[in-house]
C-alpha cells in the first residue's frame, strides 16, 4: 500500500485556453478512500488518468509513495483500474476476465487461481466463475470489474464512475459495498464521481473541483457544515443549499424587510450586501402568528416521514425560489403560505464578490 501525492500537477491540452488540471497539489493518505468530484468538465476524471499514467502531466508531478511517476509508464506504476464500462471480454469466462491481468504478468497458474478464487469469495462471484458477461446483470458485471482489480494486489485502485451505469437502487447498495470492500482490504482508492451524495456516502475525505481547481478537500462533514466557498455550499447536499442576497446590520441579515439571525462572530468580519446560504433542512417553519419569511409553496415533494416545499419567497420586489424541508405530516397545500426562520449558526455567509466564505 502507498499514500498517493500530487505535486502542482497540471495537464493542458494543445489549442484550449486553459488547463483541465491547474497546480493540483492534493495528499491522500495510506489506505484513504479518497473521492474526486465536481460537475462536468472539471478536471476530476483527467486527475485520476494522471495518476494511472493514461494523461500526460505537463507540470508539477505525482508520487505513489516515494516514488515519483510523473513518467512512468502505466503498467509500471502497481496501480488497478475500474472503467465506468467495465472493459470486460465477452468472450472469457468470469474467472479467465479476473486471472486475464495476472496471466499477462506470467503469474504461475496456482497462484492465479488463489488470487481469483479470494476475490470471487470477497464479491460474491463463487456461483459465477465460468459464466461469460452476456449471462450477468450490470451489478455482476461491475463486480467482476472490481474482482479483476483485486486479484492484482496493486498499491492503488483508480475507479472511474464505476457505478453510473447501474440503476438508482443497485447504486445505492453497491456503493455500499465498494466501501466496505475497501475498508476490508485497506487499499489506497482514488475514486472518481459526478454524484455528490455518492461522495458524501462513500468517501473518508472528498476532494472538490470546479474548472480545473481544487476548491476544498475535508470530510465528508466538514465540507458540508464549513464549506469553503459558496461553489462547494451549492455542490454539496442535495438539495441544494438556498442562496439569498441580503444586507448586514446590527448582527442581523436584512432580506428586504424581514430579519434573519445570523452568528455575531461572522457578522462582525463583513458590513453591507453579502450572501446568504441555508439548507433546505436548516428552515424551521413557525406557527401562526409568528414574524418570519413568508414563503408560497408552489410544489410539495413527498418523501414518506418528509417533504420538500418548493416555494417563491417575494423580497425587494423580485420573487426569489426556496426550497424547505418539512415534516411531511403537516402538510403544506399548494398555493399556501408558510413564514419560515433559521437559528443563526445554520446560517452560512458568503461574500457577494468573490464567493468566498466569511
Amino acid at each position: 500500500m502507498a499514500a498517493v501525492t500530487f505535486e502542482g500537477a497540471r495537464r493542458r491540452y494543445a489549442g484550449t485556453d486553459r488547463p483541465a488540471v491547474d497546480d493540483l497539489d492534493l495528499e491522500i493518505r495510506d489506505g484513504e478512500f479518497m473521492v474526486l468530484v465536481g460537475p462536468s468538465g472539471c478536471g476530476k476524471s483527467t486527475s485520476l488518468r494522471m495518476l494511472a499514467g493514461l494523461e500526460e502531466v505537463n507540470g508539477g508531478r505525482i508520487l505513489i509513495g516515494d516514488r515519483d511517476v510523473t513518467t512512468v509508464a502505466p503498467k509500471q506504476r502497481d496501480i488497478a483500474m475500474v472503467f465506468q464500462n467495465y472493459a470486460l471480454y465477452p468472450h472469457m469466462t468470469v474467472a479467465e476476465n479476473m486471472a486475464f491481468s495476472l496471466k499477462m504478468a506470467k503469474v504461475d497458474k496456482d497462484e492465479r487461481a488463489r488470487r481469483v478464487r479470494e476475490a470471487a469469495k470477497l464479491l460474491d462471484l463463487e456461483a459465477y466463475l465460468d459464466r461469460k458477461p452476456a449471462k450477468l446483470s450490470g451489478g455482476q458485471r461491475q463486480r467482476v470489474a472490481m474482482g479483476r482489480a483485486i486479484v492484482r494486489e496493486p498499491q492503488v485502485f483508480c475507479m472511474d464512475e464505476p457505478l453510473s451505469n447501474l440503476d438508482a437502487k443497485l447504486r445505492v447498495s453497491t456503493r455500499t459495498q465498494i466501501a466496505a470492500l475497501q475498508r476490508r482490504l485497506g487499499i489506497t482508492t482514488v475514486y472518481v464521481t459526478h454524484d455528490q451524495v455518492e461522495a458524501m456516502t462513500m468517501g473518508d475525505r472528498v476532494a472538490v473541483l470546479k474548472d480545473g481547481l481544487l476548491q476544498q478537500v475535508d470530510t465528508p462533514l466538514a465540507l458540508y457544515a464549513r464549506p469553503a466557498n459558496q461553489f462547494v455550499a451549492g455542490f454539496i447536499g442535495s438539495p441544494g443549499m438556498n442562496f439569498i442576497e441580503a444586507d448586514l446590520s446590527h448582527g442581523e441579515a436584512l432580506i428586504g424587510e424581514y430579519a434573519l439571525p445570523v452568528d455575531r462572530a461572522t457578522a462582525s468580519r463583513a458590513d453591507g450586501a453579502v450572501t446568504l446560504g441555508v439548507r433546505p433542512e436548516s428552515w424551521r417553519v413557525l406557527d401562526g402568528g409568528q414574524s418570519g419569511l413568508p414563503v408560497t409553496v408552489d410544489l410539495v415533494e413527498e418523501l414518506g416521514a418528509d417533504a420538500y416545499v418548493y416555494g417563491t419567497a417575494v423580497y425587494q420586489g423580485t420573487a426569489h425560489a426556496l426550497v424547505v424541508r418539512v415534516n411531511a405530516r403537516h402538510g403544506h397545500a399548494k398555493g399556501s403560505t408558510i413564514h419560515v426562520t433559521t437559528d443563526p449558526g445554520d446560517v452560512h455567509l458568503f461574500d457577494s464578490a468573490t464567493g468566498a466564505r466569511l
